[in-house]
């Protein structure tokens, strides 16, 4: 793969703003998710609806991002000078740090057998969220090494020792991928497609290929008889294709936008697959439905279409009308996204083991609730404005 001599060199803060404001709304859905007695356009579809709201909308604009990045990871580390070698080694390390905080964070919520635990699920549930912060945290040039090493491989050993003290309801002994949780589909769908962007040098016909054979196998996936669903190993492939139909759609519109030296005031282009998107999702809903549960096509291509014009608004006033002052609130979190994914159940499980009961109950439902997530998610901003002044930030 060449070094590309175009946008990609440049730091596009339309896509930092995205980012940000997504993990603001994932923070804010996520708090409201234990709020009784909100409207149900401010929660999850069930999986049989045939609808999605605006919260099934933040996991696929996380991965539409992860999309959109790839061609910048790859081009700056390409202009680092690093080896193919290298590229193959980190893309893989940074597929298994999600994949492993992911399935600990899922086997942290349930399936454990309390009674038979060393110690209780709150506290292993706390040091699941915690060790990654030790271990993957980006640490200052001056920061003694002795220290380092022994914060990140102490981190490690923490989280080997929490897999044997384990116990599942069943009565068997070490954790299971019950679902890979948020993090582990994210990094098996930036596995997937990131691998298969480097075979093809990241050419922009090869990734519409790869985005319509992604779409295909989910579609045949979501049919019983089909071979794809019988087989064990096609289907499991095939379930995480599913999301690796949005990242490659954020790395379709990526190149579409910066894979030149100068960007057309109007992008036909991306205004054009914009609207592939969704007339994709119109055909294919009458025959799979519209959830995120299932991971059905028209989920995936409907928020691929709308993540595509809210990237674009943003680029039409960030980046062409130079109107960016007011994201500076979003981008604390958008330099540190995976800490500020973490800390809420590093928070949760604090006060679990503690018993601590922070926010009285009157929160905890209707308006107050929504008004209280809304806080919640403002502090969690600032917290992480502070852990970036403080060099705190996870690095994968």
């Amino acid at each position: 793969m060449k070094i590309k001599e175009n946008l990609y060199n440049q730091r596009i803060i339309s896509i930092d703003a995205l980012r940000g404001i997504t993990i603001f709304v994932m923070i804010f859905v996520n708090e409201l998710a234990s709020v009784k007695n909100v409207p149900q356009w401010m929660k999850h579809m069930p999986a049989d609806a045939d609808a999605m709201t605006f919260v099934d909308l933040v996991f696929p604009a996380f991965l539409f991002i992860v999309g959109m990045s790839v061609p910048f990871a790859f081009n700056a580390r390409l202009l680092k000078g690093d080896s193919a070698r290298t590229i193959w080694t980190h893309t893989f390390k940074r597929a298994l740090a999600l994949i492993i905080i992911g399935v600990f964070m899922v086997n942290a919520e349930y399936g454990y057998d309390a009674s038979k635990m060393i110690i209780t699920p709150a506290l292993w549930g706390l040091l699941a969220y915690a060790m990654p912060i030790p271990i993957w945290n980006k640490y200052a040039r001056d920061f003694p090494v002795w220290l380092k090493n022994t914060l990140q491989y102490g981190g490690m050993l923490v989280l080997v020792v929490l897999y044997f003290l384990y116990v599942q309801d069943t009565g068997e002994m070490g954790m299971t991928p019950k679902w890979w949780g948020i993090l582990g589909l994210i990094g098996w769908a930036y596995l997937f497609t990131v691998v298969y962007y480097w075979l093809v040098s990241g050419k922009l016909g090869a990734m519409i290929l790869f985005l319509v054979i992604c779409v295909l196998v989910n579609s045949l996936n979501l049919i019983e008889e089909s071979l794809v669903h019988q087989n064990a190993v096609l289907s499991f492939i095939a379930g995480h294709l599913t999301h690796a139909a949005v990242v490659t759609a954020g790395v379709i519109i990526s190149l579409l936008f910066f894979d030149r030296k100068i960007t057309p005031k109007i992008n036909w282009p991306v205004i054009g697959f914009a609207v592939l998107f969704l007339v994709t999702g119109y055909l294919l809903r009458p025959y799979f439905g519209i959830s995120k549960i299932k991971g059905t096509p028209s989920w995936t291509m409907f928020s691929a279409a709308i993540c595509t014009v809210l990237f674009y608004f943003l680029y039409w006033l960030m980046e062409i009308k130079k109107q960016t002052k007011w994201s500076g609130f979003f981008m604390p979190a958008a330099a540190n996204p995976l800490l500020i994914y973490i800390l809420p159940g590093v928070i949760y499980y604090f006060n679990l083991v503690f018993n601590l009961h922070i926010i009285p109950d009157y929160f905890r439902e209707g308006i107050p609730g929504i008004i209280w997530s809304l806080v919640f998610s403002t502090i969690m901003l600032l917290v992480m404005k502070i852990c970036n002044k403080y060099k705190i930030q996870l690095h994968l």
